[in-house]
């Protein structure tokens, strides 16, 4: 994987990806490959509850990733924490000028359907694949609930697809942070062609291999059987350690 070196003392000023394989640190690791931006992953097993510790609280006071830290920001000065995904995508694109337009029109198109993604597709596929792989009962309403939501959301960017090459007009960080959630929790796409070619395209930037074949990709395991979780490890993903960490930085 090439990434640009622009010299030495920059180079050593990374920007630091605190996350894991799923698909909100996705987004990041494709807009970093994408600005060439030199960087490095510092994982975290949340199962394990990697994430419960005041030196990550100082990063993200919300205890999720994806979180970066900016050992160069573009006013300089001390490094900038930045968390949620689509903050992050922001960020970056703001500092390097690239993949959110200037202009407020073109601004307002990105935004919107950034902020679309974080509102919607995400958390509404992130759901419906809670519901069906982690929950320890099949609940049929939640699973309907949130699937039959998922779908209405596909054939909004269906119609959005069938007239624009991308969402928001040209490439931009918006298709960047719903392509790892087609790609996660979609599914089966052939009722929904403009999707699929949108994401073909995609697929064939050399920024999103790391994601597809590299270590940032899920295992295709995990996106089909179900997780059988110990108490410990629910309770740092989604239970008891997870509520209280707010109440304990």
């Amino acid at each position: 994987m090439r990434r640009r070196r622009r010299n030495e003392k920059e180079y050593a000023c990374m920007i630091e990806l605190h996350g894991n394989i799923t698909p909100n640190p996705q987004k990041v690791v494709i807009l970093l490959e994408e600005l060439g931006v030199p960087y490095r992953i510092v994982g975290y097993d949340l199962l394990a509850g990697a994430h419960f510790t005041p030196e990550f609280a100082r990063i993200n006071p919300n205890f999720k990733v994806p979180a970066i830290v900016d050992h160069a920001p573009a006013v300089g000065g001390e490094p900038i924490a930045v968390f949620e995904s689509c903050a992050i995508l922001q960020y970056l694109a703001d500092k390097e000028g690239r993949f959110l337009p200037s202009d407020p029109r073109g601004r307002s198109a990105v935004t919107q359907w950034l902020f679309w993604q974080a509102a919607g597709l995400g958390p509404m596929l992130g759901q419906a694949g809670h519901f069906l792989r982690y929950a320890p009962e099949q609940i049929e309403y939640a699973i309907k609930r949130y699937t039959n939501e998922g779908t209405r959301l596909l054939r909004v960017m269906e119609a959005r697809l069938q007239d624009n090459e991308f969402l928001a007009g040209d490439y931009s960080i918006a298709d960047i942070a719903c392509w790892p959630w087609i790609t996660a929790g979609a599914g089966d796409l052939s009722d929904f062609p403009a999707i699929a070619r949108w994401k073909e395209t995609l697929d064939e930037r050399p920024a999103y291999a790391r994601v597809l074949h590299g270590d940032a990709a899920i295992p295709p395991e995990m996106l089909k059987k179900r997780m059988r979780l110990t108490p410990e490890q629910w309770s740092n993903a989604f239970g008891e350690r997870l509520l209280e960490a707010p109440c304990q930085q």
